[in-house]
């Protein structure tokens, strides 16, 4: 099985335009990109893809030490980048992959020459003057209520993440993504991303970034969204006028047009 239908790897948009990798977060796949594909397109070449263990990636290539570090899925975005040679590449990260694109570009500064973090957090625990929005203990409830019940706590917290309340389809998107995670696989994922601390890795990034914060975001507060844009010099911060944990669908124009007016000031 190649890397691109490990990966289920998909290329749209303009073939002679700048590229743009789009990584999902725990729980989604590429198709929570979908609303933003049009005013993308026009513009870039646009390379979507699913980690081992979420989407329509090929499970059989699942390995649950590989994936139980964020390394794991950085050597996914490796892979794909260069099965496709992806050079000058604007890494475009969700949630979690927001830092898995961190730990990407430090490995392959060749390839990733941007990135966009889309409501990154480095580290969901509290800590002494780090607000994460997570206190250990909240965090060890929500994995052991993961891990007992899955579908359940994917139908009661996928809403939540979502914000939105007056926008139900929203959250029940949400909920059929999660719910059609691999429980297993989804268990390694959760546990990698929750109790990840990436602080440290940030001091890494050299290139342009930017940073994309919500007005409300209960996994992501607005308080992890000014710890990441201090810790990158000369990032950007913008702050969307949006929602909950995923304004691709929340608000996908407000974040293709931050995207497209970051990369226009950029070259």
């Amino acid at each position: 099985m190649g890397i691109r239908e490990r990966n289920n790897v998909t290329v749209t948009g303009r073939a002679d335009g700048p590229v743009l990798l789009l990584a999902h977060g725990f729980g989604c796949d590429q198709n929570l990109w979908r609303l933003m594909l049009p005013g993308l397109a026009a513009k870039y070449q646009v390379v979507l893809f699913d980690y081992v263990g979420s989407g329509r990636a090929d499970t059989t290539a699942w390995d649950e030490r590989r994936y139980s570090s964020l390394d794991g899925y950085a050597a996914d975005v490796l892979e794909v980048s260069e099965e496709l040679d992806l050079r000058d590449v604007t890494f475009v990260g969700h949630s979690v992959s927001a830092m898995v694109g961190v730990l990407a570009a430090a490995k392959a500064p060749q390839r990733i020459s941007r990135l966009v973090m889309v409501a990154p957090s480095p580290c969901y625990i509290d800590d002494d003057g780090y607000r994460g929005g997570f206190s250990t203990e909240d965090i060890d409830e929500l994995l052991e209520s993961l891990e007992s019940n899955y579908l359940g706590w994917s139908a009661a917290m996928a809403p939540v993440i979502m914000g939105n309340a007056d926008r139900p389809e929203l959250g029940e998107e949400l909920t059929a993504s999660f719910c059609a995670t691999d429980p297993d696989m989804a268990r390694v994922f959760a546990r990698t991303t929750f109790l990840s601390d990436s602080r440290e890795d940030l001091k890494t990034v050299a290139v342009p970034t930017l940073v994309l914060e919500c007005e409300q975001d209960v996994i992501a507060p607005r308080e992890v969204g000014a710890y990441v844009h201090a810790a990158i010099p000369g990032s950007r911060l913008v702050t969307l006028k949006a929602t909950g944990h995923c304004p691709q669908l929340s608000a996908p124009q407000a974040t293709t047009e931050a995207i497209t007016g970051f990369l226009g000031s950029t070259g």
